[in-house]
């Protein structure tokens, strides 16, 4: 199977959410999803649980849990491409408007990728 290509969402200021939350995470919580973004990278829509999860309206969870923390990387599928959203940190379930944000993010992604493509 050919690799998926990675790439970050970025706001219209250039931003890009999950790696600004990922870079204040602790390191072992980035090294773990390093390798997790890797095996997504590698396996596509087949990765699933546990160390992804599809939540609802095209939205993803890439699932990673370090001393008792889950920490989510919210993550979408456009055309051969997978967009991480952003990240946070969950108690029992992703809260609900974490999902609505990625789905307007993938929403605004859809009109205008090159838009809303991070390229730092």
């Amino acid at each position: 199977m050919p690799r998926t290509e990675i790439i970050f969402f970025a706001e219209k200021d250039g931003t890009a959410p999950a790696l600004q939350w990922l870079d204040r995470q602790p390191e072992k919580v980035q090294n773990k999803f390093i390798v997790r973004i890797e095996r997504l990278a590698e396996c596509g829509p087949g990765l699933r649980r546990p160390e992804a999860a599809y939540l609802r309206d095209g939205v993803h969870e890439l699932r990673v849990r370090h001393l008792r923390v889950n920490y989510r990387l919210l993550y979408f599928f456009h055309r051969q491409r997978i967009v991480l959203s952003h990240g946070l940190t969950k108690e029992r379930t992703v809260p609900e408007r974490e999902i609505e944000r990625a789905i307007r993010r993938f929403q605004r992604f859809r009109t205008a990728p090159s838009s809303y493509t991070y390229r730092g």
